[in-house]
């Protein structure tokens, strides 16, 4: 049988294809799925999705009649699937349940110091030969208060970290989180934990509980010198509202690796044709703001996981077998 995988980056293709070896072929496609490559899969009764695919009820319906059974996602968030039509067209959805959390946590930190202590543009000042430390001064993290809302397997690994660097601890969760508690957590409302917070890192999943958990009430609440760090979904930041704050001259520093509307910008070149998103093109001019494109999962040992388990996902369609990767159909 052969598998097609669309949304692959170049560094991830040798990296698929090695792992499908002895059980299926691979075919990898650069371009996301999407209501207008959706009928490129027909006849293909498995594809692999990434997390920037659309598939939306349309999508699903042209995949279903194109003889698709089965998605294998690779990633772990899933708000980019209707998982309620798939249901009712038969397919099944796995995802990638967990991976190595220290990719985003370490990443989300790399965002965290890098605006902080005014990484990018010494960097590019340096390359100018211009060797002023003028508008580069930082501050120590020691003793100060970081809040990290979600402190699951990331947040926790995050927490790790802050801990390492002697800082306060603040946490706000559905459920507190023991390893976290050890290390000294105090959990919070989230409205103190905006409040009093020198840093906030964002690490839980987007849902309708979670949609603009930083809204404007949230940024104003902040001090006006905090940093704020979003590695886990876009749809958590009010951007239009962050923007406005922003503009108004606060926060140390903004350092984001997703984007609400990072669907058709991101993971894509689009240095030649320039955007047409005006909220993105006026973020990325604010000098204490970094943006990156969707990378903090990706390193080696966490792209490795991902597909290692994809394939799993596959064999164990193809098997017949279920377990707590597979979406739908539903348990119960």
């Amino acid at each position: 049988m052969e598998i097609l995988a669309f949304g692959v980056q170049a560094d991830e293709k040798p990296l698929l294809e090695k792992a499908f070896a002895g059980h299926h072929d691979v075919r990898c496609l650069g371009v996301f799925l999407s209501e207008d490559t959706a009928p490129i899969a027909a006849g293909y009764e498995i594809i692999s999705t990434s997390v920037n695919a659309d598939l939306n009820n349309r999508v699903l319906q042209t995949l279903a009649a194109g003889g698709t059974q089965m998605i294998a996602q690779r990633s772990t968030g899933f708000n980019n699937i209707d998982l309620d039509v798939a249901e009712r067209l038969g397919l099944t959805v796995a995802r990638v349940s967990s991976y190595s959390p220290y990719s985003v946590a370490e990443f989300a930190w790399t965002l965290a110091l890098a605006v902080n202590r005014r990484i990018v543009r010494a960097s590019n000042r340096t390359r100018d030969f211009d060797f002023r430390l003028d508008g580069l001064m930082g501050r120590d993290l020691r003793g100060r208060t970081v809040g990290v809302l979600g402190t699951g397997k990331i947040g926790e690994a995050f927490t790790r970290i802050a801990h390492g660097f002697g800082m306060e601890l603040l946490g706000w969760d559905v459920a507190e989180n023991p390893a976290c508690l050890e290390l000294g957590m105090t959990y919070v409302d989230k409205e103190r934990l905006f409040a009093e917070a020198d840093l906030v890192s964002l690490h839980v999943p987007l849902m309708e509980a979670t949609r603009h958990v930083v809204d404007a009430a949230a940024l104003k609440a902040m001090k006006d010198d905090a940093i704020l760090v979003n590695s886990s979904r876009g749809g958590l930041v009010d951007t239009e509202a962050l923007v406005a704050e922003l503009r108004a001259g606060r926060f140390t520093g903004v350092g984001l690796d997703v984007y609400e509307a990072e669907a058709g910008l991101f993971f894509l070149d689009k240095s030649l044709a320039g955007i047409e998103d005006d909220t993105l093109a006026r973020l990325v001019t604010f000098p204490n703001v970094v943006v990156t494109s969707h990378q903090a999962y990706y390193t080696l040992d966490a792209v490795g996981q991902i597909i290692d388990t994809t394939v799993q996902n596959v064999l164990n369609h193809v098997g017949r077998r279920r377990d707590e990767n597979v979406l739908v159909p539903r348990i119960g």
